[in-house]
């Protein structure tokens, strides 16, 4: 649910609207920048302060600008052979509306350990490029996309690494809003750049489509 943020909040970043691939008050409402309590050196270049309680707070201007490069970047490859991977349960919806929208494939739950580097795995997939959802929790996926030389786009918040990553896109890979967001603006990025929709266009899905729908149960789990 949307909610009214402070003046604080909406300084937190001061970018012009027109800039981003979603109007400001929509991702800071959706928390994509709410990083964690502890940075690593890798994603320090996108930190943009640390509030009071201890959160770090990641640039949105930075995270919009990686949704655009990594877009363009995997735009290049047949649809088919991009693979989604989301083993955390927030990030499986988010993960199968993305793969529904630019036929790329999901990697669902848990990652069975060789399904891209056992080439005696009857379910062995053969991807050209590799989107984890969380590198450490996707760390299977990481380790074997970099062992058999498959790059890899990684959304990551301010604790993960970016050891075997090729594009990080910094964000809140954590959120139920904040990963729906982000795979639904790549989604519809990815759209525009292979001109299957308008420069300006949008998906049939919505964002609220992307975002998974709980019970009280999984959401303890989550």
């Amino acid at each position: 649910m949307k909610k009214n943020m402070s003046k604080e909040e909406s300084e937190e970043i001061e970018i012009s609207s027109e800039e981003l691939l979603l109007p400001q008050d929509t991702l800071l409402s959706a928390g994509i920048h709410i990083g964690t309590r502890m940075k690593t050196k890798d994603v320090e270049p996108f930190i943009y302060r640390i509030r009071p309680d201890g959160l770090f707070v990641l640039d949105i201007q930075k995270t919009n600008e990686r949704i655009r490069v990594a877009a363009k970047f995997l735009a290049r490859f047949e649809p088919s052979k991009i693979a989604a991977v989301a083993a955390r349960l927030y990030a499986r919806t988010p993960v199968e509306r993305f793969c529904d929208a630019t036929r790329a494939t999901p990697i669902i739950g848990r990652f069975i350990p060789g399904v891209l580097s056992n080439p005696l795995y009857p379910n062995r997939i053969e991807p050209s490029v590799v989107i984890v959802s969380d590198p450490r929790a996707d760390g299977q996926a990481v380790r074997e996309a970099s062992t058999v030389g498959v790059p890899v786009v990684a959304l990551c918040s301010t604790d993960n690494e970016s050891r075997n990553l090729d594009i990080v896109i910094p964000t809140n890979n954590k959120g139920r809003r904040a990963l729906a967001i982000v795979y639904w603006l790549l989604a519809r990025q990815i759209l525009r750049e292979r001109g299957e929709i308008p420069p300006d266009g949008d998906m049939d899905l919505s964002i609220d489509d992307f975002e998974v729908k709980l019970t009280k149960t999984e959401e303890g789990e989550g």
